[in-house]
């Protein structure tokens, strides 16, 4: 094909209308006008193709021509992805910075990773061995915490020949060569491309069995999401998104985290940049970027771009999945992701649905959120992918389009509420209205860890937040002075677990994380306190005596007062409450 037939025939936004002598394919990834615009065909007509551009079209003029690469738009996979910040179309913003300055120019075609980069690389193979795809080649530390597994294309099979020595080498150096069954020749870098909107395969979709432990104790108790798993955070502005996915990112166990700032504000995107290169990664006290990608698209930025950033992230977090890492994606927020996919839709002048979203919204959140999961790689390693999406609702209201599409798909529900948050109550996720389905595939992973306790303590601990839910509603009509003493007893117990153990402070070295073994203890000394004090009640003694007692107040600093690394205070406290209560008794007789 003559790519000097492909010219420019009209412009709207981000949408170019092609034309000429072509034959150009769905998806194919395309260089609009002189400047060589990064695009996307997302439609093709018998005279005409629509290119979705992935930069600003300012200045494009009808006539200039189109260049067709005749392959979908990859991202370049290798060691140096780790400890980078990209924009939307995986181009480094350093090396952005180098070639333009301050702003970003168009039309630069940067590589995701660094080509002059020298890596420390142990070749894995030998002449003859035959390699399938996702067979690890050779490996490399990519940084202090991540080892890089050159994983072979999933596409090729072939036998290996011409291999080098282990030493430096940089991601496009050839360190052998693939010849495939039927005689085809393969240069083996320590790079690869794949298409950001193909799924990469697996051998085998795993049960999702272990749980994301995040040392938040409502979401770990609570709400808990299972490794390969999917949750959505939806609040209203200011509820807390950023703050929840910056304490997930640094406290989960995911070994590499992938931030997508998705139509974030620019000063919000700004100071989530700043954080994570500070950040030390607290299990291994090295910087937290030696394990994070970024992945940059604000507000202000091309929208197309801010559409293909999603299956930018996702692609990387696949690639390591197959290393048989465990991967947590935090995209902030779906919601302008949609946004995007509304605009685009709106300048090609299709059909819009509910609230002028596209009818395929619900298909393309499928299409991101099941590309989660807990996968047996091709090479048989074990890893997994778990999405993590924030979504913000106009209002703050959960009936609109993208909170209800996404609930299809997701199965853990954290709703942030903006009165919790305005009540500096942190996680503001709200405990009635937020749920997970992933209690029935992880409870014999907490009764293996834990036995029956977690479980047993867990439904207590929900029970009690449930019944003081419904008292409430009592109490904001006739006042809480006509309870009877058994539910004033709850109202009080339920204040002790809303502030003492769902409300954590991020400031503090002691609750910011939480052992999931400490959230147990407190919950078993919690529900002791409270089925302690129903004893004291059924001896006629009123609520008000055992709080003049000191021990509700007690048991909310405990969070503060013990630390992780020492229990069995724990357990001192569960004996202080006896000798406290058993003396009220005896005192009361």
């Amino acid at each position: 094909m003559d790519n000097k037939s492909l010219f420019i025939r009209g412009i709207n936004g981000p949408v170019v209308t092609v034309s000429g002598d072509y034959s150009l394919s769905m998806l194919n990834m395309v260089y609009v006008g002189d400047e060589r615009l990064f695009g996307e065909v997302v439609g093709v007509k018998s005279d005409h193709a629509i290119v979705q551009v992935y930069e600003d079209t300012s200045g494009l003029k009808p006539g200039e021509p189109v260049y067709d690469t005749g392959a979908p738009m990859s991202v370049k996979l290798g060691p140096g992805l780790m400890s980078n910040i990209y924009d939307g179309i995986a181009r480094p913003l350093s090396a952005i910075e180098k070639q333009s300055g301050v702003f970003i120019a168009r039309g630069l075609n940067i590589s995701s990773l660094d080509p002059d980069r020298v890596f420390n690389v142990e070749i894995k193979v030998k002449n003859g061995d035959r390699l399938n795809g996702g067979d690890i080649y050779a490996e490399t530390m990519e940084s202090e915490l991540i080892l890089h597994k050159v994983l072979l294309s999933p596409q090729l099979s072939g036998t290996v020949q011409n291999v080098k020595p282990s030493g430096s080498y940089k991601v496009d150096d050839t360190i052998a060569e693939l010849v495939s069954d039927t005689g085809t020749m393969t240069p083996l870098t320590l790079c690869q491309l794949w298409p950001i909107r193909m799924p990469r395969p697996y051998k085998t979709r795993l049960p999702m069995i272990r749980p994301l432990i995040t040392g938040q104790r409502i979401i770990d108790t609570l709400f808990p999401v299972a490794k390969g798993g999917c949750a959505a955070v939806p609040g209203p502005f200011g509820a807390g998104k950023t703050i929840t996915q910056h304490q997930l990112a640094k406290w989960s166990d995911a070994d590499i985290i992938i931030y997508i700032g998705c139509g974030e504000r620019g000063n919000e995107m700004t100071e989530v940049l700043e954080e994570f290169s500070k950040l030390l990664d607290p299990k291994s006290n090295k910087p937290m970027l030696d394990r994070t990608i970024l992945i940059a698209n604000t507000s202000n930025m091309p929208v197309a771009a801010r559409e293909a950033s999603i299956y930018t992230g996702i692609t990387m977090a696949e690639y390591y999945r197959d290393m048989g890492y465990h991967v947590a994606i935090l995209a902030d927020s779906t919601s302008r992701w949609a946004e995007a996919l509304r605009e685009i839709s709106g300048r090609l002048e299709e059909m819009p649905a509910e609230e002028g979203y596209p009818a395929y919204l619900p298909s393309r959140l499928a299409e991101f959120y099941e590309r989660a999961g807990y996968m047996q790689g091709l090479n048989d390693t074990e890893g997994s992918v778990t999405i993590i999406g924030a979504i913000s609702p106009q209002g703050g209201d959960f009936s609109e389009p993208v909170t209800q599409n996404t609930k299809r798909f997701i199965r853990t529900f954290w709703a942030l509420d903006r009165s919790l948050a305005y009540a500096r109550h942190f996680p503001a996720i709200n405990w009635i209205t937020s749920y997970t389905e992933y209690f029935s595939m992880l409870d014999s992973w907490y009764e293996n860890s834990f036995g029956p306790d977690f479980s047993i303590y867990r439904s207590k601990i929900a029970s009690l937040l449930q019944e003081e839910s419904k008292l409430l509603e009592i109490v904001k009509l006739i006042g809480s002075d006509v309870l009877p003493d058994d539910q004033k007893l709850i109202v009080e117990s339920a204040r002790v677990i809303r502030l003492g153990f769902l409300q954590q402070n991020a400031y503090n070295d002691t609750d910011t994380y939480v052992p999931i073994e400490k959230q147990l203890k407190m919950m078993m000394v919690m529900i002791h306190l409270y089925e302690k004090s129903k004893e004291v009640i059924a001896k006629n003694i009123p609520v008000s005596r055992i709080k003049d007692t000191g021990l509700f107040d007690e048991l909310i600093r405990i969070k503060y007062d013990i630390p992780n690394d020492n229990l069995s205070l724990l357990d001192d406290m569960k004996k202080k409450i006896n000798e406290k209560l058993d003396e009220l008794i005896k005192n009361n007789s």
